[in-house]
């Protein structure tokens, strides 16, 4: 590696395996001359680039160095990061990128704008093709913050981290101190940029984390040896059908559920589990968030909303890329209602129910809650083309809700007919039972037999 003792060489040095790293391009520096830029020294040309593993997996790696002229991007800095895209995706394997730059380099000014337009272009080609990883460890603004935004996952340190199009004191009635556009809550929290959000040292462990669960290319499968009991009871997976990111560290290998953009959209939950071995990409409706304590923190309308559904949509498509099976959780009874939302509902929902039905990866959803009419159909039901449909005992699946759906059939009847066509439509309609005997429900399973029941439909869907 470069002798460099900056930040940059020290986080590849953290994110590799021990002594594993083989740097390219150590001695490229800048060739501009204009404004006394060759004067400087411009190591690297600000950016350190090369290979190595993680956990014995194979990944290209760029940091960016921002004692060399802030780590601003000129012709000969781009270059080394084109190069590493082109031997990543020649080779099959994942690309990450250590973000602390302090944008173009002016002294370029029109050679460091192609530049940066080649890096979009690699990028836009690697797309489903590698893995794309950014961290964010200190400035990336302007241009440069599409560049996480294009990649598949983005980590974000949670002090100094700056990412903006547009610095937060530009805004029209807005400075820093009043709404920090550019930090790391608001870009996980608002914007939905961020996946992982935390220290230096968090960040890399999640980073590491991350690389070990998902696959190196779109040939590639993402298998790991298990050691937990195939056939495990969750004796008490019936009280996570609430918040279903306790429900799905219950089931997974090791209670290991790896979830991405935890703080945005948090009605729907997202992230990886392993099952057997297996990497299972998960989608599932929220009703409520368990917080550290054991208690309620927050509530949700259980119904699917703009935001959760973006959040869904780009995940599933991840997913199908890499040959990831993706497992749906379901309890949904509609849609979210206001004003707001109805500029972009539709096409939010349009868009989540063509991914799913998209999908060439295997396919299962669990029913836990309720599974009302369209909202229910665009969460991976078996109308869209789930391959294989569990339910919970207590599942409702229907049109809408018993009562209101009385009340609508029987409009002006007196409340004793409401009430008794209530529990006629809920005993007709929307019990389990009913869908199962239609065939939209393969099978009806007691809550703690959920694991091994999604091991062996994931087994048999794979084979």
């Amino acid at each position: 590696m470069s002798t460099s003792t900056s930040s940059a060489s020290q986080r590849i040095e953290a994110l590799l395996d021990e002594k594993s790293f083989v740097e390219i391009g150590a001695k490229v520096t800048a060739r501009a001359t204009d404004f006394n830029l060759k004067q400087n020294d411009t190591p690297s040309d600000g950016v350190i680039t090369g290979y190595g593993t993680i956990e014995g997996n194979r990944v290209y790696v760029y940091s960016q160095d921002a004692s060399v002229i802030g780590g601003s991007i000129g012709e000969m800095h781009a270059k080394k990061i084109v190069g590493i895209y082109d031997l990543a995706m020649k080779t099959g394997t994942p690309v990450i990128g250590l973000i602390d730059s302090a944008g173009l380099r002016l002294q370029e000014a029109t050679d460091a704008l192609n530049s940066l337009g080649e890096i979009y272009f690699k990028q836009t080609m690697a797309k489903g093709v590698v893995p794309q990883i950014t961290a964010v460890f200190g400035a990336c603004g302007g241009g440069l913050a599409i560049v996480p935004s294009m990649t598949d996952f983005t980590f974000m340190e949670e002090k100094k981290a700056k990412l903006f199009v547009n610095s937060p004191n530009a805004l029209d009635g807005n400075y820093a101190d009043k709404n920090d556009t550019a930090a790391a809550k608001f870009q996980a929290e608002e914007s939905g940029v961020v996946d992982f959000v935390g220290s230096e040292e968090d960040i890399i462990a999640q980073l590491r984390e991350l690389i070990s669960m998902i696959p190196g290319n779109n040939d590639d499968v993402a298998l790991a040896d298990c050691t937990d009991d195939l056939n495990r009871i969750c004796p008490d997976l019936a009280d996570c059908a609430g918040d279903t990111s306790i429900l799905l560290s219950n089931i997974a290998d090791d209670n290991n559920f790896v979830e991405v953009k935890a703080g945005y959209a948090k009605d729907m939950v997202t992230g990886f589990i392993r099952l057997d071995g297996m990497t299972v990409g998960c989608v599932a409706n929220r009703t409520e968030l368990v917080g550290e304590d054991g208690k309620i923190a927050e509530k949700y309308d259980g119904v699917l909303s703009v935001n959760g559904c973006e959040k869904a949509t780009d995940f599933i498509y991840f997913c199908d890329s890499f040959g990831i099976p993706v497992l749906s959780v379901t309890n949904v009874k509609g849609y979210e209602a206001s004003v707001c939302a109805e500029k972009k509902i539709s096409r939010a929902v349009a868009d989540m129910t063509a991914a799913f039905a998209g999908c060439d990866v295997p396919r299962v959803n669990v029913i836990v809650g309720k599974a009302y009419g369209s909202a229910y159909v665009s969460m991976n039901s078996k109308g869209i083309g789930c391959d294989l449909t569990f339910a919970w005992p207590d599942a409702q699946i229907g049109t809408m809700e018993a009562s209101l759906a009385a009340k609508i059939m029987y409009d002006g009847q007196g409340a004793d007919v409401i009430a008794e066509k209530t529990k006629e439509y809920a005993a007709l309609q929307n019990n389990v039972e009913s869908a199962a005997k239609r065939g939209y429900v393969d099978a009806v399973i007691a809550p703690e037999d959920t694991r091994k029941h999604l091991i062996y439909a994931f087994e048999m869907l794979y084979a």
